[in-house]
C-alpha cells in the first residue's frame, strides 16, 4: 500500500450490542466471543441485562440469596471486563427496576407489589416500602464498583402499577406514599418517576451516567425525569406511548434500540420477528427511533447512537450457537449504519459478500 493517511470517524459515539443474560444463561466464553466480534465491527458498547424475573446472573456479595444457580462468577466478569477494555469496549450493566425484579423478589417476597385485593404483580417491587429502595441501591452500588465503565442502566420500563386503569385505586399504598413525598396533587406516576431519579442519583454518585428505557419517562406529572438520564428508546407500544420527538424536544439525549428493527427476541413472541441485516441496512438509520419513520434531521446530534439487542423471552427457542449465528449479519448491518448513517452506496448483496469475505 502506498503511503497515506486514512481519516475515518463514526457517525455516532455509542455503537453496540445488548444481551439479555437474565432470562437465558450465556457462558463467559460466549460473551467473550461476542466482544471479539464487536471489536471487528468497531462497536464500542456492550449492554449486559443480567437481572430480570427469570434470573439474576452475576454473583453478589451483598445479596447472594438473589443469585440464580446458573450465573457468572465475579472472576468471570472481571475476565470479560479485561477483554472488553483491551478491545476498547465499554460494558454497561443493567439492573432493571421497579419492574422486572422477579428474581430478587423470590428471595424477598415481602417487597412484592400487591394490589388492594392482595394479588401480587409479577416482577414489580413495592416502591412505597423503604426496604425496596434499600435492596436495589445496595445492588446498584455493588455492581457500580465491579463495572468500571461510565454508564449504568437502571431500567424503569413496564412497571405494572401503571398499566391498570386507576393506579391509585388499585395500589392505594403507592398513592399515599406519592402524596407524602411530593404533595397532595401527586400520584403513582410521580412516585415511579421519583424512583427513577433516586436510582439515577445512586449511580451518579458512583461516577456513572444513568440510562433508562423510554417508557420510564412520563409526561404531565409533578415529577419529571432528570435531564442527565440518557433515554434508551425501544418502543412506542406502551400505555401512554410518547413519540420520540417529545423526548428530543425536551433536549434529552437518546439512544436508539428501535424494537421494529433492532430487537432479536428469542422465539418471536408478541408479533416480533427476527430482524434481518438487509432490512436494517436498507431501511434503518439512527434517526428511525420508532417504527419506520425518522425523526427530523435537526435532532440528529441528540441521538447518541444505538445498540442491537438480544432478548431471551422464550429462552429455549435457540441455543447460544444459534443466537450467535442469527445475529451475525443484522449486527454487521447495524454497525455499518451507526458508523455511516448515509444511504449506502453499495447494494445489500455486495455489502453482504464483502462482509462475508472480510470476516471469514
Amino acid at each position: 500500500m502506498p503511503e497515506g493517511v486514512v481519516a475515518d470517524v463514526p457517525a455516532k459515539p455509542q455503537r453496540g450490542l445488548n444481551v439479555d443474560i437474565a432470562r437465558k444463561h450465556f457462558t463467559a466464553e460466549w460473551i467473550e466471543a461476542r466482544l471479539r466480534e464487536m471489536a471487528d465491527l468497531k462497536l464500542n458498547q456492550f449492554g449486559l441485562h443480567f437481572s430480570d424475573d427469570q434470573g439474576f446472573r452475576i454473583a453478589s456479595d451483598t445479596h447472594p440469596e438473589v443469585v440464580s444457580a446458573q450465573h457468572l462468577t465475579k472472576a468471570e466478569v472481571r475476565r470479560i471486563l479485561a477483554l472488553a477494555q483491551s478491545l476498547h469496549i465499554t460494558v454497561v450493566p443493567e439492573i432493571d427496576s421497579p419492574g422486572h425484579l422477579g428474581a430478587v423478589l423470590r428471595a424477598h417476597p415481602d417487597l412484592q407489589l400487591r394490589n388492594v385485593q392482595g394479588t401480587p404483580r409479577q416482577g414489580a417491587i413495592d416502591i412505597s416500602k423503604p426496604g425496596s429502595a434499600r435492596i436495589v441501591d445496595e445492588l446498584l452500588r455493588e455492581y457500580a464498583g465491579l463495572f468500571p465503565g461510565g454508564w449504568f442502566h437502571v431500567g424503569a420500563d413496564e412497571y405494572q402499577a401503571l398499566t391498570v386503569s386507576s393506579p391509585a385505586a388499585s395500589y392505594p399504598q403507592l398513592a399515599t406514599a406519592a402524596r407524602q413525598k411530593y404533595g397532595p396533587g401527586a400520584g403513582v406516576q410521580d412516585l415511579a418517576e421519583g424512583w427513577l431519579n433516586d436510582r439515577a442519583a445512586v449511580v451518579r454518585d458512583a461516577g456513572k451516567v444513568a440510562k433508562a428505557w423510554n417508557d420510564g419517562f412520563f409526561r404531565g406529572g409533578l415529577v419529571t425525569a432528570d435531564k442527565g438520564i440518557e433515554v434508551e428508546y425501544w418502543t412506542g407500544k406502551e400505555i401512554g406511548a410518547r413519540p420520540p420527538a417529545e423526548y428530543l424536544a425536551e433536549a434529552r439525549k437518546v439512544v436508539n434500540l428501535n424494537d421494529e428493527f433492532l430487537y432479536y427476541v428469542l422465539g418471536e413472541p408478541n408479533q416480533f420477528t427476527y430482524p434481518t441485516g438487509r432490512r436494517i441496512y436498507e431501511q434503518w438509520t439512527p434517526l428511525v427511533l420508532r417504527g419506520t419513520t425518522p425523526v427530523p434531521a435537526r435532532y440528529g446530534p441528540q441521538i447518541l447512537g444505538g445498540r442491537f439487542a438480544v432478548w431471551c423471552d422464550l429462552s429455549r427457542a435457540q441455543t447460544q450457537a444459534q443466537v450467535a449465528d442469527g445475529i451475525r449479519m443484522p449486527l454487521t448491518a447495524t454497525a455499518q449504519k451507526l458508523w455511516d448513517a448515509r444511504e449506502p452506496a453499495m447494494s445489500w448483496d455486495r455489502f453482504r459478500a464483502l462482509a462475508t469475505k472480510v470476516r471469514g
